[in-house]
């Protein structure tokens, strides 16, 4: 099979199985396409929890730059296979950043799994002032009390509490359009933000 076909029909994050599902064939004849791929500069690996790898597979790969999503991948439990993968060229995107965009790109498996960067948050300055620019930051401030139910996150600083935080008149807006939490009331009235997700939806992070 051409490497040019090969590409077009695996390009995303793929698993040897699903490499094998997608071309149907066997799990041997998989890896060896894998192999041709990353020979040529088209494939990054990562190795999950479950000590099994994931493939990243772009005609991009071979000229470098990184994307968001493999961001989140790198250090989220929950892993986005997305088909189109945008990277970014000349810089590496901050971990406020990445949030920043998972936030915005209104997906909730993307939010789900970006829960995990508030680990890793450093500059929280730059976070509320991505934050704010996109209308976000009582967003940002709910959904970091969710991570905080969920892991150890580096704490929040006063300034983006105070900053973020909403003042009586405010109204009460949503993450995702429509979707409301059953479990996660006592956040919700702190940020008057609405969260997309219930204690079942967050088993990854267990």
């Amino acid at each position: 099979m051409k490497t040019e076909v090969l590409l077009r029909k695996l390009e995303g994050i793929q698993t040897i199985q699903s490499v094998s599902d997608t071309l149907k064939t066997n799990k041997e004849r998989a890896a060896y396409y894998v192999y041709r791929l990353r020979k040529k500069g088209y494939v990054k690996t990562k190795r999950l929890s479950n000590n099994r790898r994931a493939y990243t597979i772009s005609f991009e790969n071979k000229f470098g730059g990184t994307s968001y999503f493999e961001i989140i991948n790198k250090y989220s439990p929950v892993k986005i296979a997305t088909p189109i993968i945008y990277k970014i060229y000349g810089r590496e995107p901050s971990i406020e950043e990445t949030l920043v965009y998972a936030i915005k790109t209104g997906s909730l498996r993307t939010i789900l799994a970006a829960l995990a960067l508030f680990k890793r948050i450093n500059n929280w300055d730059e976070l509320y002032g991505l934050g704010k620019q996109n209308h976000i930051e009582r967003q940002i401030g709910a959904l970091y009390d969710l991570a905080k139910e969920l892991m150890r996150v580096r704490k929040m600083s006063k300034r983006f509490l105070h900053n973020a935080s909403p003042r009586e008149d405010y109204e009460f807006h949503y993450t995702i359009s429509g979707l409301k939490s059953k479990d996660f009331n006592h956040i919700e009235n702190k940020w008057k933000i609405y969260l997309p997700f219930n204690k079942n939806d967050l088993e990854d992070y267990k």
